[in-house]
């Protein structure tokens, strides 16, 4: 079985440089000027400047029509085209926590769109889904995209169609970490 927990390494060597950090939300991170992203596990983490964990968990909102048309046309990450990534963690405030999850369903997937909207981009863009609220994490997801550099335009638009959703106001902290694969 293939690894579900990753750690993500911001250090002075990685195999991913970095080429801009912007804080959207929240408090920053501490600057660096590579990333790696490494299998880990809950003991332990590899040591950097900062170190971030992930685990892969289970599609939480997608129904299953949703999900098999993703599973059709989404490409793995890790192709040679694909030179480009941003790695966004992402915190949302306890007033999203608090609702039920059906309501957050409701606001991802009914008003926002969230699924439709990626959609759209693939299989252009490749992403990837860490789950750290339930392991103790400063953010509650770490997003990982990557695409090749014919496609940034694309990656851009897709931001701003789901930065200007309803589910977006109840991001609180958000870091918006952009790489080029060295």
């Amino acid at each position: 079985m293939a690894n579900t927990i990753f750690d993500f390494i911001g250090d002075t060597a990685g195999e991913w440089k970095v080429t801009s950090m912007t804080t959207l939300k929240g408090n920053p991170v501490t600057p660096v000027s590579h990333l790696k992203k490494v299998p880990g596990n809950l003991v332990q983490s590899e040591t950097g400047i900062w170190t971030l964990k992930g685990i892969v968990s289970n599609l939480r909102y997608t129904e299953k029509e949703d999900k098999d048309k993703l599973v059709a046309v989404q490409e793995d990450l890790g192709r040679p085209q694909a030179t480009l990534a941003a790695f966004i963690p992402i915190r949302k405030s306890e007033a999203w926590w608090n609702l039920a999850q059906d309501e957050r369903r409701k606001i991802m997937e009914n008003k926002s769109q969230h699924t439709h909207t990626g959609m759209k981009y693939l299989p252009a863009i490749a992403r990837k889904l860490f789950h750290s609220r339930d392991i103790g994490e400063p953010f509650d997801f770490l997003t990982w995209f990557e695409y090749a550099p014919a496609d940034a335009d694309a990656f851009e638009e897709l931001l701003v169609s789901l930065r200007k959703t309803e589910e977006w106001t109840y991001v609180d902290r958000e870091i918006d970490i952009r790489l080029k694969k060295i």
